[in-house]
């Protein structure tokens, strides 16, 4: 029989989760990774009017001003093999599979409301592991990332005099910062994953299970 419980902690550790893995996935796929140093439109479409706007690059992707007043923005790289530099391949590479395994644990962690264990394992337990695991993949991936702005692609947005760890004229932009936000909350919910565990198998809620009800709700 499906019991269906929920708590305060196990409530809170789903929906975490579940906002880590799209704020991880969101992040990846932004342009704004660094923001370019400042230029000016030079199209002439709005004469004597201050244009001046900050390109943006992400892992695979920027915005640009091409010759016109709005801005593009799409993929630089069409292949895998066209990623501004090797270091960058390999930050892809964690990132992605973080935040794959982020994605399998926000979708397992709404049917922790009906199963708390698989294979007489606690579902929680197996969860936070995985967490552990994908936050580890995620901070191996954040700290390859600068190792890559020595690149010719980062020099084109930054300016020549851009290294390694030192993106001279650009600034970090909402989606690195974002990644970082979501790789602590990602060890956030490890540490949750065994509050939820304590939770739903606490005293209370197995006399609730031996009253025979189904829906088991407890603050």
């Amino acid at each position: 029989m499906c019991h269906v419980i929920v708590t305060c902690r196990s409530m809170l550790w789903t929906l975490l989760s579940i906002v880590v893995a799209f704020a991880e996935l969101i992040a990846f796929m932004s342009p704004d990774w660094l923001l370019g140093s400042p230029r000016n439109d030079t199209s002439g479409t709005r004469a004597g009017v201050d244009s001046e706007y900050r390109p943006s690059l992400g892992l695979y992707n920027r915005c640009l001003r091409i010759g016109t007043s709005q801005v593009n923005c799409g993929p630089y790289a069409t292949t895998f093999g066209e990623v501004a530099s090797g270091f960058w391949q390999a930050a892809m590479l964690f990132l992605a599979a973080g935040t794959l395994v982020l994605g399998c644990v926000a979708f397992i962690s709404i049917f922790s409301l009906c199963f708390q264990s698989i294979l007489k394992k606690s579902i929680f337990n197996i969860c936070g592991l995985l967490q552990a695991v994908a936050g580890l993949l995620l901070m191996v991936g954040l700290m390859l990332y600068p190792a890559g702005w020595g690149s010719e692609k980062v020099k084109f947005y930054c300016g020549s005099d851009a290294l390694p760890f030192r993106p001279f004229n650009c600034s970090l932009g909402w989606a690195f910062y974002t990644a970082i936000g979501g790789t602590l909350a990602t060890f956030l919910c490890a540490v949750l994953s065994a509050q939820a565990e304590i939770a739903t198998s606490s005293d209370k809620v197995q006399e609730e299970i031996e009253d025979g009800k189904s829906l088991i709700c407890l603050l």
